[in-house]
């Protein structure tokens, strides 16, 4: 099922409405407009740094493959029809509202720029050894939860990684353009 994880693989991101496939490249892009040592705190606690944006992106995409793991090691669950409806995961890049995420950011993995976008390569590459290791499997009977857009199945969970990302991406460039060096 090639086609179900479209937009998670190596390639440059795309112009229309699928989730971009290399949506860590434009953090790289982003990120060598700020310093390369972290920035603790911009200016107030509402505001996260570029280097604390890669530990989250990192931190979530790592969640993310580890729960869809969890899951597929079981039978999938049937979930009444009802509560298969979710928002569209698209709305996951969408910067108009802030949201509270609902995991902690684990502070020892607030690095440098070299170092923070490592991991991210790395938590990349899991999930795409993850994707070619479950490509002959259909999961879209496998469902989780998502804190904000309902119950999804793992091909919509993977496209939440590409999304999720996009919305970072924007996040690190409004932060550089709002606090240039």
């Amino acid at each position: 099922m090639a086609l179900a994880f479209e937009g998670i693989s190596r390639e440059e991101p795309r112009t229309d409405s699928q989730p971009p496939a290399n949506v860590a490249g434009q953090i790289l892009r982003n990120s060598h407009r700020s310093p390369s040592k972290p920035l603790a705190r911009i200016t107030n606690a509402a505001t996260w740094s570029p280097a604390e944006i890669a530990a989250h992106v990192t931190m979530a995409e790592q969640f993310i493959i580890a729960r869809s793991k969890t899951v597929l090691q079981a039978p999938p669950r049937q979930v009444p029809v009802l509560l298969r409806f979710h928002l569209p995961v698209v709305l996951v890049a969408w910067r108009g509202r802030k949201r509270k995420t609902p995991i902690q950011l684990d502070s020892s993995l607030v690095a440098d720029r070299p170092d923070a976008l490592s991991r991210l390569a790395a938590a990349r590459e899991g999930t795409l050894a993850f994707i070619e290791s479950t490509r002959a499997q259909d999961l879209s009977a496998y469902r989780s939860p998502h804190p904000f857009l309902g119950s999804l199945n793992i091909y919509n969970w993977i496209r939440t990684i590409a999304y999720h990302q996009l919305r970072h991406a924007k996040q690190i460039r409004e932060v550089v353009e709002t606090f240039p060096q």
